[in-house]
C-alpha cells in the first residue's frame, strides 16, 4: 500500500505539471486535452488505490510489509527536505539571475526528477529512474532552450512532458500492483 501512496503522490505532481503548463504556444484546443487526459490518468490512479485499499481492508489480501523498511523514514525525509530547500531557495535565485520566468518549470522538473532518482535507490525501487531521469533531462533541456528561439516550449517540454511521464509511469505501476493485488487474492 505504501507504494501506491508513493504512486498517487507522484500522479498528483504529474497532473499539475501538465495543467500549469498546458499554454500557448500549444493550441488551446491541445491543451484542453492534455489537461482532461492528466485528470483521467490521475482518476484512474485513484480508483486504483481505493481498490486496493478496499481489498487490503477486507482481507481479500494481506497488507505485508515494505521490503527497505518504512518508506517514509528518515532517508525519505532528508531527500524530500533538500527538494523543499532546492525548489523554494533556487526559484529566487534565478528570479535574481534575470533567468527568464519560463525556466522556472524546468528548475521545478529537474529537482523533482533528480528526487525520484535519490529515492529509487532507498526505496529500493528501480522502476523509479524512469520517472526521475525523464524529468531531471527535460528539465535540462528546458535550461538549454531558454538561450534559444524556442524559450516559449520550454514550459511544454520541461512541465507537460515531465507530467506525462510522472502521470504515465504511476498509472502502469498501479495497474501492476493492482494485478499483483489480484493474484494474491486469488
Amino acid at each position: 500500500m505504501q507504494r501506491l501512496i508513493g504512486l498517487l503522490v507522484g500522479a498528483v505532481f504529474g497532473m499539475l505539471f501538465v495543467a500549469i503548463n498546458a499554454n500557448e504556444p500549444l493550441p488551446s484546443l491541445v491543451g484542453t486535452l492534455l489537461r482532461v487526459a492528466a485528470v483521467l490518468a490521475l482518476m484512474f490512479v485513484i480508483f486504483v488505490y481505493m481498490t486496493a485499499g478496499r481489498m487490503i481492508k477486507t482481507g481479500a489480501v494481506p497488507q505485508g510489509g515494505q521490503a527497505g523498511g518504512p518508506m517514509f523514514g528518515k532517508a525519505y525525509l532528508v531527500i524530500v527536505g533538500v527538494e523543499v530547500v532546492l525548489l523554494f531557495g533556487g526559484l529566487p535565485v534565478l528570479g535574481a539571475l534575470g533567468v527568464p520566468e519560463q525556466v522556472n518549470v524546468a528548475w521545478i522538473a529537474f529537482v523533482v526528477g533528480a528526487h525520484f532518482v535519490a529515492l529509487a535507490p532507498v526505496w529500493k525501487a528501480p522502476s523509479m529512474l524512469v520517472p526521475g531521469v525523464a524529468p531531471t533531462v527535460l528539465g535540462i533541456a528546458g535550461f538549454v532552450m531558454a538561450g534559444t528561439s524556442a524559450l516559449e516550449w520550454v514550459p511544454f517540454v520541461s512541465g507537460v512532458l515531465s507530467g506525462i511521464t510522472l502521470l504515465g509511469g504511476s498509472a502502469v505501476l498501479s495497474w501492476m500492483q493492482l494485478a499483483e493485488l489480484r493474484r494474491a487474492a486469488a
